[in-house]
């Protein structure tokens, strides 16, 4: 039976205050995230960063000093090993970080000293985007060269259509609906809040709105409700850039508009971190409040749910038989041609996802 090493992406977060400068430094010293000349980016990102200590820091101190999406993480990786033991194999799990440790770096060592005879690469972002699953994959391509390791790789690039994960997402959704409606005196409109991007980013060929947005249209048809008030809108602008529309701002002063209640759904996270647990639960919330919507009401995220980690194991079966290199949950590519910069049009994508001895030849991001 083949040991299969299971590498789990996520963004990482400080586990401690005097980790939320550093960590911030990490994120806008990534040419994926700042997209300005490599001369300019570590200035800028000192910039940046230091303006936004002091808000960051305040949001961590309202979680306990630190971010819980790490204890998070490796919760969804004991669940995820034990559902693929149930299915027959023998893997182990391995959590890689983009921002804060467990870097790529720790993680590429210890699968090495694991040795496991294939390697499955899963970002826990549902949507494919340069600047998370791509930037890690790019990131995980450089430690596992450094580390020496160089096994048989399946890369999982997306899954934000697959059957598992729509039903299991769509099952949250009706529980926490049925709950937001029995507390509600008003309507509830659903609002599907994805984190944002600068439209250049789209505009380039980045796949991730579209993604969202197919998403959110799966999971709509799998509640079966024809006319279901929903709304896709985007959260956490982080430069003065123009930003995907509509904000979760905006539509939240809709609804304030149309006496209509809201339920916040975070359609582009897997795991509770700051951006649920203080944009959406305290700053939204606050915001809703003042401007006099009727009710206000949140969708958690999946973390362990059992049918949310079942759809990660099913996908991990489908695509070891898919064979290694580069797949989505479809098996090949499932954006149109037009985004192109869907990891199976640029020319590094076999590169990213071969064995870490054949030379990349060029980065997911621009």
């Amino acid at each position: 039976m083949s040991r299969v090493a299971v590498v789990l992406f996520n963004l990482g977060g400080p586990n401690r205050m005097e980790s939320v400068k550093p960590f911030l430094l990490n994120l806008f010293r990534d040419p994926a995230i700042l997209r300005v000349p490599f001369f300019v980016r570590p200035l800028l990102a000192r910039l940046i960063a230091r303006a936004r200590v002091k808000p960051a820091s305040e949001n961590y101190a309202l979680l306990g000093g630190k971010s819980p999406l790490l204890e998070l993480t490796q919760d969804q990786a004991r669940s995820l090993q034990t559902a693929l033991a149930a299915r027959g194999i023998d893997a182990r799990t391995f959590i890689a970080m983009r921002y804060w440790h467990p870097f790529a770096a720790e993680a590429a060592r210890a699968v090495r000293a694991w040795n496991p005879d294939e390697i499955f690469l899963l970002p826990l972002y549902p949507q494919f985007s340069t600047t998370t699953s791509g930037s890690s994959f790019i990131d995980w391509r450089e430690a596992a060269a450094r580390a020496g390791l160089a096994k048989q790789t399946t890369t999982l690039c997306c899954f934000y259509a697959s059957d598992a994960y729509i039903e299991a997402t769509a099952a949250m959704l009706r529980r926490a609906l049925g709950d937001a409606r029995a507390a509600s005196p008003a309507p509830v409109r659903v609002l599907f809040s994805a984190h944002g991007l600068p439209e250049i980013i789209v505009r380039q060929g980045d796949p991730y709105q579209y993604q969202v947005e197919t998403t959110v249209r799966r999971i709509v048809a799998a509640l079966d409700e024809p006319g279901l008030d929903h709304v896709v809108c985007y959260q956490s602008r982080a430069t003065p850039q123009k930003w995907l529309d509509p904000s979760t701002e905006a539509v939240i002063e809709q609804a304030a508009h149309d006496g209509v209640a809201v339920l916040v759904v975070p359609v582009a996270f897997v795991s509770e971190h700051s951006e649920t647990l203080v944009e959406l639960d305290v700053e939204y919330r606050d915001l809703a409040v003042k401007l006099g919507v009727p009710g206000y009401f949140r969708a958690p995220a999946q973390n362990s749910d059992p049918g949310f980690i079942d759809a990660l194991a099913d996908l991990i079966v489908s695509a070891r038989r898919h064979g290694p290199g580069l797949c989505s949950f479809a098996g090949d590519r499932a954006c149109p041609a037009s985004h192109t910069d869907c990891p199976h049009r640029t020319a590094s994508a076999n590169a990213v996802a071969a064995p870490a001895s054949l030379p990349l030849r060029a980065p997911l991001a621009a």
